[in-house]
């Protein structure tokens, strides 16, 4: 199992970071340890002294492809959940200043929280999610497929030239602005139209 993450898919996420618009979806992986065991608190880790939130809409692969047409990336899916890109600006940012790779900014252990549940997407309108992070209480990220850069099953049928597909396989598909700190004593949520679906202790 891969994780496949998109950077820059949200035009005010791209823009708070002042980053440059990409003309392609860009592209990171974080490996399978990346992912933070169910019901365990988030740990702020030792090389870091600013851990940011990415809220995002998750994709769960359900089937072998490779060189997916968009026609036919529907196929590929039908579980939509919600999780968090934990990201360490600060290593992040001299990395980038470097010219050098992010994985060690974004791919660290326990980096990839997934919610709770997965939702059939024939219950969803998935060009109308709406999808929101809460940080103690107060709201921080509020976001909306419909302001997607690359829809899923673009991001499906693109990724697809590059790695194969394979059974459950995710993909974090981009996180909209209000991406801010996190400190020990956190308590995050994240709701999926209106259904809280996550919830994260930082310590």
């Amino acid at each position: 199992m891969k994780i496949i993450c998109i950077g820059r898919n949200y035009s005010d996420h791209v823009n708070e970071l002042r980053n440059e618009k990409s003309t392609s979806p860009v592209i990171f992986l974080k490996p399978d340890s990346a992912l933070l065991p169910k019901n365990q608190p988030f740990f702020i880790p030792p090389f870091s002294d600013e851990i940011h939130h990415e809220v995002e809409i998750v994709i769960k692969i359900n089937r072998l492809g490779k060189f997916i047409h968009q026609k036919f990336a529907h196929k590929y899916y039908n579980q939509i959940g919600i999780g968090l890109d934990m990201t360490a600006r600060d290593l992040q940012k001299d990395l980038k200043d470097k010219g050098l790779p992010w994985e060690k900014s974004k791919a660290f252990d326990g980096s990839a929280i997934i919610g709770k549940k997965w939702i059939n997407k024939e219950e969803l309108d998935l060009n109308n999610l709406n999808f929101q992070l809460y940080n103690d209480g107060n709201i921080v990220q509020d976001g909306n497929t419909a302001n997607m850069l690359w829809k899923i099953d673009e991001l499906i049928s693109y990724v697809s030239n590059y790695f194969t597909l394979k059974i459950g396989d995710l993909i974090f598909t981009g996180t909209p602005a209000g991406v801010g700190r996190v400190v020990p004593g956190n308590s995050l949520e994240a709701f999926l139209n209106h259904e809280k679906l996550l919830q994260l202790n930082i310590k």
